[in-house]
C-alpha cells in the first residue's frame, strides 16, 4: 500500500507542479495588468490633465505628446524599445516580457482614459493624489517583476560598471527631465511634478516593502543564551545562533540572529542591554521575508 501511495504521488507531482506554475503565471500577469490600470488612472485623471509629469521615460513621453499632439502611448512604446532590448540582454527574458506587458497595457489604456476629465484642477491635490495612485500602480508592477521606465534599466547597467548606485543614476536622469518640464509647462508645474515624483517614490516603497518594516538584528554578547530566552518569551520571536570567532582574541562566540518589526526594535534593544550592558547590537532593514514563521505580534 505504501509503495502504491508513493507511485501515485510520483505520478501526480509533475501535474500539480505544472498546475501551480500556471496558477502563479495567471496571478502574476493579472497583477501586472491591475498595476497598469491603477497607474493609468492616476496618470490620466490627475497628472496629465494638470500638466504634471512623472520622471523617466513616462515624463519624456508626456512632454513629447504635449509638444507634438501625438498620443502619449506611441511615445511610451517607441522610447522604451531600445531600453527593453537592453533589459532583455542584461537582466533577462522574464523581466523584459513583464515590462512589455505593462507598457503596452498602459499605452492602450491611456487612449481610453484620455477623454475623461480631471477630478480636480487644484495642482497640489493633483500632485498628491496622482502621486499616491500612480505610485501604487508602479509598486505593484515592480513587485511582480516588471518596470515602466527605461532609465531604470540603464541605471542597473551603469550600476554594474561604475561606482554609482541605481538610485543615484535614476535621480540624475530625473533632475534633467523635471527641469525640462519647467521649460515645457512652466516652473510652477515643474515644482508640482517634483512633489508628485516624491509621493510616487514613497508610495512605491510602501507597496513593495509594506507598511510594517522588518529588521534583521545580530547581537554579540557573552549573555546570548539569556538574551535569546528573553526574546523568545517576551517578544515571541524565533532566534538563531550563528557561530562566530573574535578576530583579535580568537575566542569562539555565539552570534544571535533575529528578525523583528519596526515597533519591536526599541523593546529588543532594551532586552539586550538589560541582560548585558556591553552587548554589541547591529540592526539592518529587511526588504522582504519569505518562509519561516515570521508574523506580526503584539509587544508585551
Amino acid at each position: 500500500m505504501t509503495d502504491l501511495k508513493q507511485e501515485t504521488a510520483k505520478t501526480f507531482r509533475p501535474i500539480l507542479r505544472k498546475r501551480k506554475k500556471a496558477k502563479d503565471w495567471i496571478k502574476k500577469y493579472f497583477l501586472l495588468l491591475l498595476g497598469s490600470l491603477i497607474y493609468t488612472t492616476g496618470l490620466e485623471i490627475f497628472l496629465v490633465p494638470n500638466n504634471i509629469i512623472d520622471g523617466g521615460v513616462v515624463g519624456i513621453s508626456i512632454m513629447a505628446s504635449h509638444l507634438t499632439g501625438a498620443p502619449f502611448g506611441v511615445f511610451m512604446i517607441l522610447l522604451n524599445l531600445p531600453f527593453l532590448y537592453m533589459g532583455y540582454k542584461q537582466i533577462g527574458k522574464s523581466f523584459a516580457i513583464s515590462t512589455v506587458v505593462s507598457i503596452v497595457a498602459i499605452s492602450v489604456l491611456s487612449v481610453y482614459f484620455e477623454p475623461i476629465p480631471s477630478i480636480t484642477g487644484d495642482y497640489f491635490l493633483a500632485a498628491i493624489f496622482g502621486g499616491i495612485i500612480t505610485g501604487a500602480g508602479v509598486g505593484l508592477i515592480i513587485r511582480h517583476g516588471g518596470s515602466l521606465d527605461g532609465t531604470e534599466i540603464v541605471a542597473i547597467i551603469i550600476d554594474k560598471k561604475t561606482t554609482f548606485s541605481v538610485g543615484e543614476v535614476v535621480m540624475f536622469f530625473n533632475l534633467f527631465i523635471l527641469g525640462a518640464a519647467g521649460f515645457v509647462f512652466g516652473w510652477d508645474k515643474a515644482m508640482y511634478s517634483l512633489v508628485a515624483y516624491f509621493v510616487i517614490s514613497k508610495m512605491i516603497d510602501v507597496v513593495i516593502k509594506g507598511l510594517d518594516e522588518s529588521y534583521a538584528v545580530m547581537i554579540v554578547s557573552d549573555e546570548n543564551e539569556e538574551i535569546a530566552d528573553a526574546l523568545m518569551h517576551r517578544l515571541g520571536r524565533g532566534v538563531t545562533f550563528l557561530h562566530g570567532q573574535g578576530a583579535y582574541t580568537g575566542d569562539a562566540k555565539k552570534v544571535l540572529y533575529c528578525v523583528v518589526t519596526r515597533l519591536e526594535v526599541g523593546k529588543l534593544k532594551d532586552i539586550a542591554l538589560e541582560k548585558d550592558e556591553t552587548a554589541f547590537v547591529t540592526i539592518n532593514p529587511v526588504h522582504d521575508i519569505v518562509g519561516g514563521r515570521f508574523k506580526k505580534k503584539s509587544i508585551h
